[in-house]
């Protein structure tokens, strides 16, 4: 959760298209294999000393996803709550690992030998922790969104280029095996969609209390100021607060508009927004986003919506939707809000079905055609009769759609491919998922939604813009 640290211009859509070729994503599909928690270094491959800053919420995430990979060592945890830096050791003893705790990251990066280290702390620590750990010679896993300032992603991005060592950034859709389907096999090589014409994305939460802490636990609020926190309350729900985080939009959003950049291959070239902080009245940050891109595509403009709401879950879920001429998809983590819906014009999808892309809808699944033979056709009578008319439906609207299925899923922790696609690059030099130039993309198209709030006008990117 927390660790230490010390006391734009218009341009053309030809500029756009030829700076998007330019980061285009790397993708490594690991082996998806469903493991249980690995003893440390049993596997047999090139064991891999690993520390963690960072032992709150998502540290937790990632250590339950790494523990599950063979020839994983952790030998340092570090964080400068007790609390937090006594869960992260006594999880990872329970398994094996003859890990030493740290609350100061610099004293951990100094006297432990490690080869990598994973960065989970608040954004605003990101820069320093991961440009500190690139130049003791550690590779880095840094979680998103990069760092809450452009300026310090760019500043990650310059140490790993100058050290030569690897960072990743924590946006593991990108190693997903259903992603990397949709994206690779449905949308580039068969354009299943046809032309993708518009997004849509969402991440809508329920009103929820403030996060509290036990009392017996309290850091003194000398040591927070020290380390840069005004209070407890700053220190436990710092996503709220402008100098720690971006709000939001940058905590749940930056997940899926770093999927619209990934899926299309382009940039934006231009964002305007609306929101507030209408409703919590003890937080910096708006509580509701919403925002408009502008996607300057090979094949035309492509426009995107994308909300995030924090007061209500407006029936739940949260999705990317893809929507195109013949077809719509409907992407998730969460594989029940995945769906592909085919639009009645477009080329049958039977063949793709045999290929084994996609699934056919299940018998008695609303909107799925009946399986028939062609020798049991039925009878039409000659006359009928209309039934009674309970409703009326607008002539203008389009007939409900089936839903198909795709038959890729991941039977793991969600973070764990990203991580085994990291340490695969330390291993094998294999291409990372979610490297610091891409990563650094995706700051900036998140990070601009906040000004554009503020101006209350469109803003506009230029290619330049998305290159540290």
């Amino acid at each position: 959760m927390s660790d230490s640290t010390t006391p734009s211009n218009p341009t053309t859509r030809r500029d756009f298209l030829s700076a998007g070729a330019k980061l285009g994503a790397a993708v490594m599909a690991s082996p998806y294999l469903v493991r249980a928690a690995a003893p440390a270094g049993t596997g047999g491959t090139q064991s891999l000393n690993i520390g963690l800053i960072g032992c709150g919420e998502q540290g937790r995430v990632l250590l339950n996803a790494a523990l599950k990979i063979p020839d994983i060592r952790f030998k340092a945890v570090c964080d400068i709550w007790d609390y937090n830096r006594s869960y992260g050791e006594k999880l990872l003893k329970k398994y094996g690992h003859d890990v030493k705790p740290f609350e100061d990251y610099r004293e951990m990066l100094s006297s432990t030998e490690l080869d990598a280290v994973i960065v989970a702390t608040p954004d605003w620590l990101h820069a320093e922790h991961t440009v500190a750990a690139l130049k003791a010679g550690k590779h880095v896993y840094c979680e998103k969104l990069m760092s809450n300032t452009v300026e310090g992603a760019r500043s990650m991005v310059k140490a790993s280029r100058e050290t030569g060592k690897l960072l990743q950034i924590g946006h593991q859709r990108r190693s997903n095996p259903r992603y990397i389907h949709v994206r690779d096999r449905l949308l580039r090589e068969k354009k299943l969609l046809g032309r993708i014409t518009n997004l849509n994305g969402q991440w809508n939460r329920a009103v929820s209390a403030d996060l509290g802490w036990p009392e017996r636990f309290t850091i003194p609020e000398s040591k927070l100021n020290a380390f840069g926190y005004a209070n407890m309350h700053e220190f436990r729900n710092w996503r709220w607060f402008k100098k720690y985080a971006g709000g939001p939009i940058s905590d749940l959003g930056a997940h899926q508009i770093d999927i619209f950049n990934w899926m299309l291959g382009v940039n934006p070239s231009s964002v305007m927004a609306g929101g507030g902080a209408d409703y919590y009245k003890n937080h910096e940050w708006y509580d509701n986003v919403m925002a408009i891109y502008e996607f300057p595509t090979s094949e035309g403009m492509v426009r995107g919506f994308y909300e995030v709401l924090t007061t209500t879950s407006a029936g739940g879920g949260y999705h990317e939707y893809f929507m195109g001429t013949e077809a719509a998809l409907k992407m998730s983590e969460n594989p029940k809000y995945t769906k592909l819906y085919r639009e009645a014009q477009a080329p049958a999808w039977e063949p793709y079905v045999e290929q084994g892309l996609i699934k056919k809808p299940g018998a008695g699944e609303e909107g799925a055609a009946p399986a028939s033979k062609p020798w049991e056709k039925e009878e039409k009578p000659k006359f009928t009769v209309a039934a009674p008319r309970t409703s009326v439906v607008d002539v203008r609207e389009t007939a409900a759609l089936s839903a198909w299925d795709i038959p890729v899923t991941l039977d793991k922790a969600i973070h764990q491919p990203h991580l085994e696609n990291f340490f695969s690059g330390i291993r094998h030099n294999t291409p990372l998922s979610c490297p610091g130039e891409q990563g650094f993309a995706s700051a900036v198209t998140v990070l601009k939604v906040n000004e554009a709030v503020a101006a209350r006008r469109m803003l506009t990117f230029a290619p330049g813009d998305f290159v540290a």
